[in-house]
This record gives structure tokens, C-alpha cells and sequence, in this order.
């Protein structure tokens, strides 16, 4: 895969797709692994590997990917019976998975995998039918940028990719309009955009990525999983989320922030609340990074951030979504 490619601002793309990154140190303060773990983001396999040969008796695989699924067949069979990869949301691993379970690992975003196949419509740098969607069902990247208006579609672009030239480039959009492909989109919002200096990413990094987020709901899937594995996850479990840009690594940080006990407040001035229940504790005390020899190994890791909690015995209340930096609008958040 070409190494300027990128799937956020934030995200160098040039790994191979089976090495999982920060594995290290997530079997490290998860030690020692053993019991029932669920891999909601099962991908090439790369984390569920790792976790079996670290100590965990049984691994249950989760991926919205049918290329995946079908994939992970020879791995199913040579950790048979240890390991079963299920088709599914993470979202909804509380329906797919008999709890309670030892661990919980989602490592978030698109994969180099899904990358290098110009069918899937994901790359900006491979010419495909412009499509984006990570389960293969529903509407894809297509229907988006033909379908919705020039207001909505710069929102999306604004809130989800961090595009300064929103709308510009939706305006661009709305008049070149019908797009089939993706080398047509990447032109189009390149057109909009200074050509980029050498080392710079490409400039339809931006835009792919909030058309991705929004075509695959990545932001409501991320705060449903969560609550799904808070609900699954035994006491003195583990849960364990990497995260490659900055808006899905600021939902991780406060979502596991409230989760453990820290009362929000709408601003600094605001008198401190009580304390709400807290159903997990930090591992992590803050965002583990990859290390130079990581990155040098593994470019994907460049911008990846891992953070970890583990499940206490408290029953959680209800999440405030409003609270958990969702990007967007904050009536796109409500219920």
C-alpha cells in the first residue's frame, strides 16, 4: 500500500494488516491474560493471535467485515476450539458473546486490510466504486455525497473530518455531482485544497475520513461498544481500546473518565458534583503511546493511543452522551 496514504490526519497507512499494534504493552498491564476475552474488531486477527499465545483460554472474535469472517477460517481451525469468530457489530457483542468475560479489546478505525482493496471504496490513492462500507450492507459513500444536501454533507465533513475547507469542498461536491468513484471524489476535493508540501498528507485525507465516519455511524458504534463491553465484562476485567485520531481517542478518554467516577462539569468554574458511581478504574493513567521501535517497525502505529480500565463490582448509570465529546451537532447525539 502507498505509504502516503492515510486514514485520518493523524494516521500514516503502511503496515502490513495483521500486526497489531500496542500489543505489547496491552498484554503487559493486562497480565496476566487468561479466561474468556472478546476481539470486537477481529480484522486480520492480529490481536485475537497475540491473546491466545499470551494466555487466554478462549477468544471470541467480533467483525461487520464479511471478508473478514470468511478470512478467519484457517485461524479458527488451527486454534480449534479455542477460538470463534462471529459475524456482528461490536455494539452488539452483549447479544453474541455468553458473558461475563475476562477482557475486551477494540482497536478502532479502518483497516490496512480494508485499504489496499480498491473494491471497498476506502482509498483516496486506488480507483473504486465509492463506497466505504465496513459491513457491506446499507448506504455506502455514493449515496452520501449524491444524495445529501450541500449543508449537511459540509457538516459532515467539518464535525468528522476536522476540514477547515468544509464548505467549500461540499459546495465542489454538490456541483460535480453524480460521483461513482473514488479517485473522482479524491480529485474533487483536491481541486479545493493547496497542493501539499512533501511529507504532507494527502488532501482528501480530511474528507474520506468524516464520509467514512458517518457512512459506517463509527461515532455511535464506539459509545454502544463501550457500553456493551462495560455490560459484558466480568469484575476485575479489562477492557482495552486503541484509537488512531484525536476525535475517537477524546470519546475513549472521557467516556472511561466518567465511567470512573469523575463527575463532569460544565466548566471550570462550575461547583463540583458528587461523584457518580464507577464501574471501572484506569489502568492506564494516561494514553500509552508507540515507541520509536514500534513505529519504525509498524508506520500504522504512528498516531495510535492506547488506553485501558478494568471493571469493577459497581453497577453503572446511564451514559450522558452530551458529555463524551461526540463530534457534531449535539441534537445528533440525543438518545
Amino acid at each position: 500500500m502507498a505509504a502516503a496514504e492515510s486514514l485520518s490526519p493523524d494516521t500514516s497507512q503502511g503496515a502490513a494488516p495483521h500486526v497489531p499494534v500496542l500489543i505489547d504493552p496491552l498484554i503487559e498491564h493486562a497480565a496476566p491474560v487468561s479466561g474468556h476475552w472478546v476481539d470486537g474488531t477481529f480484522g486480520a486477527g492480529g490481536y485475537a493471535r497475540r491473546l491466545l499465545a499470551a494466555g487466554a483460554e478462549r477468544l471470541t472474535g467480533i467483525d461487520r467485515d464479511p471478508s473478514a469472517i470468511t478470512g478467519a477460517a484457517a485461524m479458527v481451525e488451527a486454534f480449534a476450539p479455542r477460538l470463534e469468530v462471529v459475524p456482528g457489530r461490536f455494539s452488539q457483542m452483549g447479544e453474541l458473546v455468553e458473558g461475563p468475560v475476562a477482557g475486551v479489546v477494540l482497536d478502532l478505525g479502518v483497516s490496512s486490510m480494508q485499504l489496499d482493496q480498491a473494491e471497498r471504496g476506502f482509498s483516496f490513492m486506488r480507483d473504486g466504486p465509492l463506497d466505504m462500507r465496513m459491513a457491506s450492507e446499507g448506504p455506502s459513500a455514493a449515496d452520501l455525497v449524491n444524495e445529501a444536501d450541500e449543508a449537511h454533507l459540509a457538516d459532515i465533513i467539518h464535525f468528522y473530518g476536522e476540514e477547515r475547507a468544509a464548505r467549500r469542498i461540499a459546495k465542489a461536491i454538490v456541483k460535480a455531482r453524480p460521483l461513482s468513484r473514488t479517485l473522482e471524489l479524491a480529485e474533487v476535493v483536491s481541486s479545493c485544497l493547496p497542493k501539499p508540501r512533501p511529507g504532507q498528507v494527502h488532501p482528501a485525507t480530511r474528507s474520506f475520513q468524516g464520509i467514512r465516519i458517518a457512512v459506517n455511524d463509527e461515532f455511535g458504534e464506539l459509545i454502544a461498544g463501550l457500553e456493551a463491553a462495560e455490560g459484558l465484562l466480568a469484575e476485575g476485567g479489562v477492557l482495552a481500546v486503541v484509537t488512531f485520531h484525536s476525535l475517537e481517542d477524546r470519546v475513549v478518554k472521557r467516556y472511561l473518565a466518567a465511567r470512573s467516577g469523575a463527575a463532569p462539569r460544565a466548566n471550570r468554574f462550575a461547583p463540583e458534583q458528587a461523584a457518580p458511581p464507577a464501574p471501572f478504574e484506569p489502568i492506564t493513567k494516561k494514553a500509552v503511546a508507540p515507541t520509536e521501535e514500534e513505529t519504525a517497525a509498524n508506520p500504522r502505529a504512528r498516531s495510535a493511543k492506547l488506553r485501558m480500565a478494568r471493571r469493577t463490582g459497581e453497577a453503572g448509570g446511564e451514559v450522558d452522551r452530551a458529555q463524551m465529546g461526540l463530534p457534531g451537532p449535539k441534537h445528533w447525539w440525543k438518545g
